[in-house]
């Protein structure tokens, strides 16, 4: 009688024991779980604008990365002139349109951009993951260009050919910021590389979008053809940083994850 207490207890033990251990595994693994953006007060750095993932200084410097703008009377000059002289002459009512819906960065509406090419609709409520990366990379990508922005102080087509933009309310703000490189495009690019990795599959329209998304701002007459090359250029540099950033990761592999199960 004694010895079947003692196995009784034996396990009854071992069976507290499981649970315990299960318990403290379950609570371990939880505790492991990647904090996403999500999760986190994420600040504002200007109205509507989010912090981005990359620290002040950990952004590329365009000042360093890339050269000067095109001088008057060079090859790359004219073409900056001959490109600005055909798309001022544009008769695409429907290029300008979507130009002049590209020059939104402010969200819900900027996930729109790359919307008209997926399936899979970004969103705050659909996509959270992706759609806090794109509204946190826009200040990585836009920051990046100022380096270069600041110094050259580069006019705008708009100031020089004295014609219309896309965007008229934005005129008083664009005469002040410099032209060279194009911010819209470091972001628009910066997003096309993003999403490529989230949709491979779509990858050659993502990049057609994006490569689209920078000539928006040729054929809204506020960007040259090089801010819009040079643009692309620190769109990339500021992703290829952003890959050695973990929080940055961790939200991409979250963002992979939600689309891979609203497609399957």
């Amino acid at each position: 009688m004694m010895k079947k207490t003692y196995y009784r207890l034996q396990l009854f033990t071992m069976i507290v024991l499981s649970v315990v251990l299960w318990s403290c595994t379950q609570q371990t693994a939880e505790n492991q779980q990647p904090v996403t953006s999500l999760s986190k007060e994420i600040k504002e750095i200007s109205p509507g604008i989010l912090e981005g993932y990359l620290s002040k200084n950990d952004i590329p410097n365009s000042l360093k990365l890339v050269p000067p703008p095109p001088k008057e009377g060079s090859a790359a000059f004219q073409l900056d002139q001959e490109r600005a002289a055909k798309y001022v002459s544009l008769e695409d009512e429907d290029r300008k349109d979507q130009a002049a819906k590209d020059a939104v960065l402010s969200f819900p509406e900027a996930a729109e951009a790359f919307n008209i090419v997926l399936d899979v609709k970004i969103s705050e409520e659909t996509t959270p993951h992706l759609y806090m990366i794109l509204r946190r990379t826009l200040a990585d990508a836009g920051l990046s260009t100022y380096g270069a922005k600041n110094h050259y102080q580069r006019a705008r087509p708009f100031m020089v050919n004295n014609t219309p933009i896309c965007t008229p309310k934005d005129e008083a703000l664009l005469r002040k910021d410099g032209s060279y490189p194009s911010g819209h495009t470091a972001i628009g690019w910066a997003w096309a590389l993003i999403l490529a990795e989230v949709f491979p599959e779509n990858a050659d329209m993502i990049f057609e979008r994006g490569k689209q998304f920078g000539i928006s701002r040729n054929a809204c007459n506020v960007h040259w053809h090089s801010d819009v090359v040079y643009g692309r250029m620190m769109g990339a540099a500021a992703v290829a940083l952003l890959h050695s950033n973990a929080d940055f990761l961790i939200d991409l592999e979250a963002a992979k994850e939600e689309v891979k199960a609203l497609i399957h």
